[in-house]
């Protein structure tokens, strides 16, 4: 399960992707989905809320939370969503400091650190491939190259880069949206979806909300709700089960 920061930082606060949750915020919210589900999580940390020593805390506090994994990106503070325009990088060695510091802090080996590198729209495509491997001497387990604009970019960044990689699939930015199939193709063996699902129930929110407020009725909306049932069992709750009914009457 991939925790997006953007999802994050819109959905609960009602912010832009600028870096104005709190690493407490974020550890606190991934906790949630990383304690809700049967497979691992891993979470989008941003810069890692500072310096090396944020980012080791950062990674003590993820992985106290139950997550499997994080990424940490080498764009400066206050950070900016991965494509837009504006974005300012950090100096390769102050990257490469976190990196090691991340790697220092976790105490679980099998917590994947993964290292973005958003170097592609400030400088050019050689740029992410020399910090790639640079941020896994430091001993990142994954890299992220973000904003590779085009699919050759993608095969060529594979090529040149021996290691597990991710790819960012989100719409309506600065890379091609390939299919999942495309890119392992590629030897991407990781791709997120970040926003997508977001984007997809707010454009029916929207579209519910302006019909009831035209209406007054949600009647023509029940059969494509989730229905109380299906809620339920999702959640794994039974309202008759004796466990619920012992939770409810101590």
């Amino acid at each position: 399960v991939y925790i997006s920061g953007a999802g994050m930082a819109n959905a609960t606060a009602g912010m832009p992707d600028i870096g104005l949750l709190t690493m407490t915020e974020v550890v606190r919210l991934a906790g949630y989905v990383a304690n809700a589900v049967t497979i691992p999580a891993i979470v989008d940390a941003d810069t890692g809320f500072g310096g090396a020593e944020n980012v080791a805390r950062t990674i003590q506090e993820l992985e106290n939370a139950g997550l499997a994994g994080c990424h940490i990106e080498d764009q400066e503070f206050p950070k900016r969503c991965g494509h837009v325009a504006g974005k300012s990088i950090v100096d390769l060695e102050e990257m490469v400091g976190k990196i090691k510091a991340a790697v220092a802090a976790r105490r679980d080996p099998n917590f994947m650190i993964i290292a973005r590198t958003d170097s592609r729209a400030v400088e050019d495509f050689s740029s992410v491939v020399k910090r790639a491997h640079k941020y896994l001497d430091a001993g990142a387990d994954a890299i992220f190259p973000e904003a590779l604009q085009s699919a050759e970019e993608f095969r060529d960044f594979a090529n040149q880069v021996k290691a597990p990689l991710l790819a960012n699939m989100t719409e309506f930015g600065k890379s091609p949206l390939l299919s999942f199939r495309e890119l392992a193709d590629f030897g991407y063996r990781m791709v997120i979806f970040p926003q997508s699902a977001f984007r997809v129930s707010m454009k029916a929110s929207g579209e519910f909300l302006r019909d009831l407020k035209k209406r007054g009725t949600q009647s023509d909306w029940a059969d494509k709700m989730q229905t109380r049932e299906e809620l339920y069992e999702l959640l794994e709750y039974d309202p008759a089960a004796e466990s619920w009914k012992a939770n409810v009457e101590r």
